[in-house]
């Protein structure tokens, strides 16, 4: 059997040879043993029973298999809240988080006069997105602010809706469908539009990598571009004069995705980098003309 300090000095060979971060290793054990961080620092000489090693064992080898960590304990932290995750959504990247953040700080540089501003969040997946943004607005402005998210995908969806009632937010409703096609009323305005939309190139090598997710809410044609396309160019019939387009894209994407915005009438179209200083997130304003 495997003591904690046996497992902590594996953990660093172990992501080497299979290519994933090495806390994996030391989250999955704690998750085994549902202890909190601390254990790690306090219990080193702890060794597991025979049911600790049996399960810690089995998810090491899903791991190596190329399961990700997300997968097996069923949830990933975003922005201050929890997300259940399964195959059917993406595992919420910290890189989007930026996205949360600079939408956020437009709303607050921007306030609307409108007594009931909407936000359309396109494919929202397992909703961290759409429910983030949601969880914030009800905790400053309460039930002002009404949030749709929208994905073609019922199986996301599913998890969507249980991810908004775990965390509270009752400002919020669910569409299935393709983009835009999902919404009820087609003439439907909204003060706000964000979207994290598949992006990577189809022939891009990575996507070997990243097998255990869906790979259509990963890749799209046209080098990635198609469905940022498809979102940039029909936004202008669903957003309010001077509303919100932000988008997630590939870090080769940013000048790609802002001269679509401004061929599309957006000003003031700027890209954002993430924590790893690539491009990341362009914004733009649409005004009518």
């Amino acid at each position: 059997m495997s003591s904690v300090r046996d497992i902590k000095r594996q953990s660093v060979t172990w992501a080497e040879t299979y290519h994933v971060p090495s806390f994996w290793m030391t989250d999955w054990l704690l998750y085994v043993l549902g202890q909190a961080p601390l254990f790690l620092i306090t219990n080193d000489n702890y060794v597991l029973n025979h049911d600790e090693q049996a399960r810690f064992d089995k998810g090491v080898v899903q791991i190596q298999a190329g399961t990700p960590l997300a997968y097996l304990t069923g949830t990933q932290a975003f922005w201050s809240l929890d997300f259940q995750v399964n195959e059917h959504t993406l595992i919420p990247r910290p890189d989007t988080e930026v996205l949360v953040e600079q939408v956020l700080a437009w709303m607050a540089a921007n306030p609307t006069a409108n007594a009931a501003p909407r936000l359309l969040d396109l494919g929202t997946g397992s909703g961290c997105i759409a429910i983030s943004l949601a969880y914030e607005l009800q905790q400053a402005q309460g039930n002002r602010w009404q949030v749709t998210a929208v994905d073609m995908s019922t199986g996301a969806l599913a998890v969507a809706k249980q991810n908004a009632a775990l965390n509270k937010v009752t400002n919020v409703t669910f569409a299935q469908g393709s983009w835009y096609d999902a919404l009820d009323d087609t003439d439907a305005r909204f003060e706000v539009i964000v979207s994290n939309p598949p992006y990577i190139d189809e022939a891009d090598a990575h996507l070997a990598q990243l097998i255990a997710e869906p790979i259509s809410a990963l890749s799209a044609p046209n080098h990635g571009l198609a469905d940022i396309e498809h979102i940039v160019a029909h936004a202008p019939q669903h957003l309010q004069t001077g509303g919100l387009l932000a988008i997630e894209h590939g870090y080769d994407q940013g000048v790609a995705v802002a001269d679509l915005m401004r061929a599309w009438g957006f000003n003031d179209v700027h890209t954002v980098q993430d924590y790893g200083g690539r491009d990341r997130v362009t914004m733009g304003q649409y005004v009518t003309v």
